[in-house]
């Protein structure tokens, strides 16, 4: 990505939140372009050009001790306006000669309500006398710096809001860029347009201009290798890709064994026919399922279809001269979970396979066009590239694919239960007209059996577990409320017409606490 530093900008300052791409993701909503950085980043800059807010994130640290993360106390002198997000706002007070002190007593994790004490251009149309946010801190503010001002308060944090508004410097103790705080959209519309006087100019479909002409300045006359599975994601690559450098791009479907019913066969027909793109198949099933044989844990199981997933291209690779390139469908979240794309102490998730390079004796060079957008996003870049519907708004799949939603050992049978049960629960979501009402939604296998009577008959066989989530970023979710006559038809669908299923559940658990995939 560039760095746009012609272009009016937010800067956000990361220190290693687990949402901190949200809050990009709220600002770039409103039509206004931001950047992240890390703190080492950020003193590493020259001039403040064109950075007209700067937002100091969250994160996981604690300005108690005394080696914390900081920033250069000369911004607070550059008349930049400033927001600060939980551990943003402990930062700004610790810095101007507040106090903090860990609360083990007055923790707050979770919905809160804020009262209003002040008003402020920061809360218009936000806080009139009382709001829900959410909170997720155990230090607190209990002296605020001089000429700064209490705005509002929850129950068990005094100092939720400060201000200095003739330095424009605020601070928030919750966070206004997850949906589980209400209206939190309203506290970035104020502090970029009220606040930092931006002008909205930056939209997702201006992007594809710039990606395509990114791509054909990086890539020049050498080849690109492009890893397509039918997603989204790698869709949007493989066309973006094939608009810069055509029949330089080679794209390879493998096949895991490990993909939904008839989606391989589909997804070439669809890039070969209809796009006429350059398309390899690679049957790697039998390679992948043994490699897999006797493997439960989930960790190991990404780790070997990442690995098993750089093996087949490093070998196929090999066949073709001025290869220079490997072309991934990595997004903000992959990275997010994985690790901090930007190097701060992001805590990790899980290990996403495309997310962490490649072997050095590979010899290829990662284009990641996607890597700082979110999947709404792509899907509005989807549109412009004239990705059809089917790919365009079909529900995340995960790289390692069905093979993270059999949970315990993964064989052939457990695969072709699995696959069959996903197929009728997806085709029945898409009859009842509530698929396009769902970000996501799979059926996974449980690693247990259970007592069924089926003809009056004992039977001892698998657990089918259903997920749907409703969500707008795939960094927060919650379940989707099913009518009752659906599950009982959908649970009926599936026992009468999948041998080896005797009991279907539902998952109702929210993200967080839980994560939208099993492993």
């Amino acid at each position: 990505m560039q760095s746009h530093s012609d272009k009016e900008k937010i800067l956000i300052i990361d220190f290693g939140s687990q949402v901190t791409k949200l809050i990009a993701r709220r600002i770039r909503e409103l039509g206004v372009y931001s950047e992240i950085v890390t703190p080492k980043e950020f003193k590493k800059l020259k001039n403040y050009q064109n950075i007209k807010g700067l937002i100091l994130s969250g994160g996981p640290s604690t300005v108690t001790i005394r080696k914390f993360q900081s920033v250069p106390k000369k911004i607070f002198e550059t008349n930049i306006p400033i927001l600060g997000i939980c551990y943003g706002l402990q930062l700004i007070a610790k810095l101007l000669g507040g106090k903090i002190k860990p609360s083990k007593k007055r923790r707050e994790f979770g919905r809160a309500f804020l009262f209003k004490k002040k008003t402020s251009l920061l809360t218009k149309n936000f806080l009139n006398t009382k709001q829900s946010v959410w909170m997720s801190h155990e230090d607190a503010v209990v002296q605020i710096p001089k000429n700064f001002e209490m705005i509002a308060s929850t129950k068990d944090s005094k100092l939720t809001i400060i201000e200095n508004k003739n330095k424009r410097i605020f601070g928030v103790q919750f966070h206004p860029e997850v949906t589980h705080t209400k209206n939190g959209i309203k506290i970035f519309k104020n502090f970029l347009f009220l606040i930092c006087k931006i002008k909205r100019r930056w939209s997702i479909k201006s992007q594809k201009k710039r990606l395509i002409e990114e791509i054909k300045d990086t890539v020049k006359k050498d080849r690109v290798i492009c890893a397509l599975s039918g997603g989204v994601d790698s869709s949007v690559v493989a066309l973006l890709i094939n608009k810069a450098i055509k029949k330089n791009l080679i794209c390879i479907m493998v096949n895991t064994g490990l993909m939904r019913k008839n989606e391989f066969k589909n997804t070439y027909i669809i890039f070969k026919k209809k796009y006429k793109l350059n398309v390899k198949l690679i049957d790697a099933s039998k390679l992948f399922l043994n490699k897999l044989k006797n493997i439960s844990e989930p960790e190991k199981k990404r780790k070997i279809i990442g690995k098993m997933f750089i093996k087949v291209f490093e070998k196929e690779s090999k066949k073709y001269k001025n290869l220079k390139y490997l072309a991934q469908g990595t997004l903000y979240p992959d990275i997010i979970e994985s690790r901090s794309s930007t190097g701060s102490k992001t805590s990790k998730i899980k290990s996403h396979h495309n997310v962490g390079g490649l072997p050095k004796k590979m010899n290829l060079k990662l284009i990641e066009p996607l890597k700082e957008f979110f999947k709404d996003e792509v899907r509005i870049l989807g549109k412009t590239l004239g990705l059809v519907n089917s790919i365009n708004f079909k529900h995340p799949f995960p790289g390692p694919g069905l093979g993270i939603r059999i949970l315990g050992n993964i064989t052939v049978d457990r695969l072709k239960i699995l696959q069959e049960a996903d197929y009728i629960y997806i085709n029945e979501l898409v009859k009842s007209g509530l698929y396009n009402k769902i970000w996501q939604a799979y059926a996974a296998l449980l690693p247990i059996k259970t007592v069924g009577v089926m003809g009056d008959s004992r039977t001892y066989e698998n657990i089918c577990l259903l997920r749907a989530v409703i969500s707008e970023d795939g960094m927060t979710a919650d379940y989707f409320n099913f009518p009752k006559n659906f599950l009982d038809s959908i649970s009926n669908k599936i026992i009468n017409n999948v041998k080896g299923i005797n009991r279907v559940v539902y998952d109702i658990t929210s993200k967080p606490p839980s994560t939208i995939e099993l492993e």
